[in-house]
């Protein structure tokens, strides 16, 4: 079951967009938009008309380097180029993302720029999706709504916030072999914004990995104990404004 849902994407021409944001009383953006083509939407946050960094920028500072090599030796030993492979898997998995969302807020998909394998592909992602959905009752309040917390000064863009079986909580999702704990520490700064922002409790999060393809599989990972990841990501946002004062950024 969908219930209402307070929507903030837009997609136009076959393309999404990058959406400028500007923080409003209640914390919910409004939207200027700038034209990309097949991308994920990139969205810049503003308060009072200062630029402020995104939950993805605060959990960016942790070092990945290790986890990046290892992968890429491992497509170097079949073959592939790792460039080119992340090129077409961050298509796919953009596509598939936006095939949820579309759904979820029953909006029709624009569909034009992409190729018949990318679109193959996206939708078995899709397929995944709704095998998970028949087992639950989904109630979305908001979807990919951008919001910013003014106590933090950091913006976020959450995928689902609503009640799951009646739980109010988030839902990440992610394409992709792994999840990550960095993962969780991305979706406790979600909540955090949304309680700041909307006065909107959470009480369970989820991520929901999605595979492009039946070797990826999907797996689905509850946690209901935030603290933890929340006391990084914290820490995260102290380190980042601390580095910008050291540069004279403030």
């Amino acid at each position: 079951m969908v219930g209402q849902v307070k929507s903030g994407i837009q997609v136009l021409s076959g393309h999404r967009e990058a959406v400028i944001q500007t923080a409003s009383g209640d914390g919910i953006m409004t939207t200027e938009t700038i034209s990309t083509a097949k991308t994920k939407a990139h969205t810049v946050y503003k308060v009072d008309g200062v630029r402020v960094p995104g939950v993805t920028t605060i959990t960016g500072q942790l070092d990945k380097s290790s986890q990046l090599v290892k992968w890429a030796n491992n497509l170097g030993l079949q073959g592939i180029d790792s460039s080119k492979y992340t090129d077409e898997a961050a298509v796919i998995g953009t596509l598939a993302h936006y095939l949820i969302l579309c759904h979820l807020k029953k909006e029709t998909p624009v569909l034009v720029d992409y190729t018949p394998k990318q679109l193959d592909t996206a939708e078995t992602a899709l397929i995944k999706f709704w095998d998970w959905q028949k087992e639950h009752t989904l109630e979305p309040d908001y979807l990919e709504i951008p919001v910013v917390s003014k106590t933090l000064m950091v913006g976020g863009t959450a995928d689902f916030i609503g009640k799951v079986d009646g739980v109010k909580g988030i839902v990440d999702f992610k394409t992709g072999k792994a999840i990550y704990d960095d993962y969780f520490i991305q979706v406790a700064g979600y909540a955090e914004i949304v309680k700041d922002a909307l006065d909107y409790q959470c009480e369970s999060y989820r991520i929901l990995r999605i595979g492009r393809d039946d070797m990826e599989g999907f797996e689905e990972k509850r946690i209901n104990n935030i603290a933890p990841y929340r006391k990084v990501f914290l820490t995260l946002v102290q380190l980042y404004y601390d580095r910008k004062e050291l540069k004279g950024g403030l």
